[in-house]
């Protein structure tokens, strides 16, 4: 079972399982800052090392509770690979000045997050930084440039992207390298495996990383839509073949793609990030994948 992935030979090696860190404060669990140390070691403790931020999680609380944890225990730091995204301009309390939903990718801005971003987590510098949504007013080459400022000064090592169409990213990656798109997949979401996404990481050798793999557990929702019940039909047989569980089916299902995508698992509990880990021992066959991409689609491919 391999349970880290390079992003880069030699450069960047990320846990093939990413621990989403979106829940964790005050727009999920909650967690104390005991609770979130304790959750850090759990994941490391079972191999899971890398985990995924937002300036905007928790209006903007959440990186900082992720920082505490770290500044009780530092030691965790040199375990750990923290991704962050900036870009996305909340509107909440905690930013008074902003007064409407938006997006700023301005040399300014990104510099200013990132500023923030390495107070709030207790860090001398982040791993990968992602722009988290495109802007349409966004500009490559300054992009490209506070980019490059941010990697010679060290605050930030890679470079990459979320939610980005094949065309942005194209045209990102035309002025600075990017390590990796953060996409919505799932078998609900089929859109990456079709439009061109995933094609161009596998094109550009880069590793997509997969947020929402579960639908927000749409899988296990009391009235499911018939979608579901078709999907969780399959996978059930499947779990009981591989002696496995509805999740781990539908994780080893993300895992199958060759371009090597990165779930990212935005649970709290570290039962369910674990039955993510044992999903990597799970190698289901090309016909089974179908199967679900059939029940998903609800007819047999062309």
């Amino acid at each position: 079972m391999n349970t880290r992935i390079d992003l880069l030979e030699n450069e960047l090696s990320f846990s093939r399982i990413v621990a989403g860190c979106m829940n964790w404060g005050e727009w999920g669990a909650k967690l104390s800052v005991a609770e979130a140390q304790q959750l850090i070691e759990d994941c490391l403790e079972i191999g899971v090392t890398t985990f995924d931020h937002a300036d905007i999680y928790g209006h903007y609380t959440t990186e900082a509770l992720f920082g505490s944890a770290i500044k009780n225990n530092p030691s965790l730091r040199d375990k750990v690979q923290l991704i962050t995204k900036c870009g996305i301009k909340l509107v909440t309390p905690n930013r008074p000045d902003y007064r409407i939903k938006s997006y700023n990718t301005t040399a300014d801005y990104i510099k200013q997050s990132v500023e923030n971003s390495l107070v709030n987590l207790s860090t001398d510098y982040i791993d990968l930084l992602l722009i988290h949504r495109p802007s349409p007013l966004m500009h490559p080459e300054e992009i490209a440039k506070v980019f490059t400022e941010l990697r010679e000064e060290g605050k930030v090592q890679h470079f990459g992207v979320s939610n980005f169409t094949n065309t942005q990213f194209e045209m990102l990656n035309t002025f600075f390298p990017l390590v990796t798109n953060q996409i919505e997949i799932s078998p609900l979401h089929l859109e990456p495996f079709v439009d061109g996404t995933l094609d161009q990481c596998l094109l550009h050798q880069i590793k997509p990383m997969g947020y929402s793999t579960l639908a927000g557990g749409s899988f296990f929702a009391k009235n499911a839509m018939e979608q579901v019940v078709r999907i969780n039909k399959v996978a059930e047989q499947l779990a009981a073949k591989y002696g496995a569980t509805l999740d781990q089916i539908l994780t080893a299902w993300i895992l199958k793609h060759p371009s090597g995508i990165l779930p990212i698992i935005g649970s709290t509990k570290i039962n369910r990030i674990a039955s993510a880990v044992k999903a990597l021992q799970i190698e289901i066959t090309d016909e089974e994948w179908f199967m679900i991409w059939e029940a998903s689609n609800g007819e047999e491919v062309a």
